[in-house]
């Protein structure tokens, strides 16, 4: 299993400027980077469709498994995981410490895009 380091987790906690381009169906192409929030917890680096299940960036990722990030003036390729249920808490928690200031921050923690948080992973 292939892990964030520590550089790359503390800089991506900071950080406000996530872009996600999961596969397309082709399983080559990217699809259009969508900006989304992202918060590192545990060593690992996650986030939530604001839309729920029915955000197009989250069926993609969830289909596909697979794709892009640019974070922090970089591309990583990498891979989409269903979050364990173990960790929304503390999920719930780095979105209200980091975006405390945003009106949008409680609805990234109702039911739909809770249930919806992926774990992102470097690709190897």
């Amino acid at each position: 299993m292939i892990t964030w380091n520590q550089a790359q987790l503390h800089a991506f906690a900071a950080a406000d400027d996530l872009h996600i381009s999961p596969l397309r169906e082709d399983g080559r192409t990217y699809g259009t980077p969508t900006w989304i929030w992202s918060v590192a917890v545990g060593g690992e680096l996650y986030v939530r469709p604001y839309n729920g299940p029915a955000s197009r960036w989250y069926q993609a990722a969830t289909t596909q498994k697979a794709g892009r990030i640019r974070i922090t003036g970089a591309e990583h390729e990498v891979t989409f995981a269903p979050a364990d249920d173990s960790v929304l808490n503390a999920v719930d928690d780095a979105y209200r410490t980091k975006y405390a200031p945003s009106p949008y921050v409680e609805a990234m923690l109702r039911s739909g895009p809770r249930s919806t948080t992926v774990r992102i992973r470097p690709a190897g």
